[in-house]
């Protein structure tokens, strides 16, 4: 593995020489000084995939080891949702589920996406001077006015939605294992969990550029990207920039680079080494530049697809034991701390202090205001937000985060959207409970709890054992809970709020050759 880590420091090293040497420069004063900002998210990550969360002590991931020690590691960071859209239009634009209209995933033939009254960052910094890129996954809405380029990005390029809703050439690893793309329009085939009718696209701005795109070489073309936007912003138009990268790591099918050599024994720690790199490359091309004034802060989107058995990552010690005692998983689309605990660190050099830790009770909602204030910019005032600005503690030794912080339905009970698991400092209420589908295949019922089960997480992070009902600990606490709700509830129901359109037509589906079986198209760059 050193002998690898070398040879991709040499590799990518050249990449950022030839992207440099391509990056026309434009005669243009330097704005004043703010800060870019890069933010990274990772697909379906566990709280104990990374740093001194992992259950081995290896050290797969060289690069973000590197991150950690340069900056600020958040140990009570949670997505905003346990699942894709939800998650990543709530970091967008700071505000829940119930709130933005996003409240379930959108489909490959999705005809809508986030509202387009609701505000994204990238506009705010947009419209402030800021150059703005997306690289990876949207899943936000992929027709007309719901791509990245209409909701505040310069230029996007990535995969409309997640890297398992078509087919490939080359399939990647999953369980089940999903077959290639069909080659002839006159044979027919049918496997359930599988996406094979039209081929997963590779899309450049609003051009489909390939389909079906090549996932094994997915991180190379990404990195370049990459690369390629922080220079042409830095360089060539010399503007405070956001850099938004969408990881396909770690969501399945998982993939990973051929120099790796690895059997399928270990497909999910190469994928895992394969994500470093990309950040490592990002990382390189931010050192090389010197543009010391640049946060990088990396999260996840939510926790590990349980259901993927040794395709899907680990939630640490996050267990979910009163669920997955009563049958079902407790990650991914559940309310469960694996669900929606994911690493997170922010670097920053001079700002951050290196090699710190925070406890203080985060959230991705917090991303939105956070970085608008950094940069100096105010969001739009006729509504509401649920992010708050964690400034002071970034920059700063303050652990003062939420007092109370909901997790929205995701999928394994009740609605979706609605706000029923309440963290109060550190005690959890679930006022209704669910299990995701496990590795054996096996489900939690849906159970609604009135009076709601209270964990106190200081004592009991694996929420196995909840307070005794008749308990003056948990009288106390219950009414805090019961306080915070109602307040929030409230506040929602008297918001500006936005409604999806979830209609699916199959027109919809990105298609670059309708004739062609699985809308195959040869690459067009």
């Amino acid at each position: 593995m050193p002998q690898f880590g070398l040879c991709l420091l040499l590799l990518y090293s050249g990449l950022i020489h030839h992207i440099k040497s391509h990056i026309k420069k434009e005669d243009k004063t330097s704005e004043k000084e703010r800060p870019n900002f890069i933010i990274i998210l990772a697909d379906d990550i566990g709280w104990g995939d990374l740093w001194v969360n992992r259950p081995d002590n290896s050290t797969p991931t060289p690069w973000l080891d590197s991150l950690m020690l340069k900056g600020k590691r958040f140990t009570d960071f949670h997505s905003p949702a346990s699942t894709c859209s939800p998650s990543r239009a709530a970091l967008l634009t700071g505000r829940h589920g119930l709130r933005n209209g996003v409240t379930h995933n959108f489909a490959w033939g999705s005809v809508g996406g986030l509202p387009l009254n609701e505000t994204t960052f990238a506009e705010l910094l947009h419209d402030a001077g800021y150059y703005t890129a997306i690289i990876g996954k949207w899943h936000l809405g992929h027709i007309g006015s719901y791509n990245p380029v209409h909701r505040g990005f310069d230029y996007y390029f990535g995969i409309p939605y997640s890297n398992d809703m078509g087919c490939t050439d080359k399939p990647g690893l999953d369980l089940p294992s999903c077959p290639p793309c069909l080659r002839n329009q006159y044979i027919t085939r049918k496997h359930e969990e599988c996406y094979t009718k039209v081929a997963l696209p590779l899309i450049e701005n609003e051009t489909i550029i390939e389909q079906p795109l090549d996932t094994w070489s997915l991180k190379d073309r990404y990195a370049t990207a990459a690369v390629n936007q922080i220079f042409t912003a830095s360089i060539s138009k010399k503007q405070p920039f956001l850099l938004y990268v969408a990881l396909a790591h770690m969501h399945v099918p998982l993939f990973h680079n051929s120099f790796l050599n690895v059997t399928t024994q270990d497909p999910f720690t190469a994928s895992l080494s394969d994500m470093d790199s990309l950040v490592g490359t990002i990382m390189q091309a931010v050192s090389t530049e010197q543009l010391e004034n640049t946060l990088i802060w990396f999260t996840g989107d939510n926790g590990p697809w349980e259901q993927k058995c040794q395709f899907a990552g680990h939630v640490g010690p996050f267990v979910g034991k009163w669920q997955t005692s009563r049958g079902g998983g407790s990650a991914k689309r559940t309310t469960w701390e694996g669900g929606h605990r994911v690493p997170t660190v922010v670097a920053w050099p001079k700002k951050i202090k290196p090699n710190s830790t925070s406890s203080a009770l985060l959230s991705g909602l917090d991303i939105f205001p956070t970085v608008l204030s950094l940069a100096g910019v105010k969001p739009p005032s006729d509504r509401r937000y649920d992010g708050i600005d964690i400034t002071d503690i970034l920059l700063n030794d303050s652990d003062t985060g939420h007092k109370s912080l909901m997790h929205p339905n995701s999928g394994a009970a009740g609605q979706f959207g609605d706000l029923q698991s309440v963290r109060l400092k550190h005690h959890k209420a679930f006022y209704i409970t669910g299990g995701s589908v496990t590795c054996g295949g096996g489900s939690g019922q849906q159970q609604y709890h009135n009076p709601p089960l209270i964990f106190d997480l200081s004592l009991d992070e694996a929420e196995e054992t909840p307070l005794n009902p008749e308990s003056e600990e948990y009288r106390s606490v219950l009414k805090e809970v019961e306080r915070e709700r109602e307040a929030l509830l409230w506040d929602i129901a008297t918001d500006k709020v936005s409604s999806a359109d979830y209609t699916v037509n199959p027109a919809a589906v990105p298609c670059c050759q309708p004739h062609n079986p699985a809308c195959r198209c040869h690459r067009l760059k």
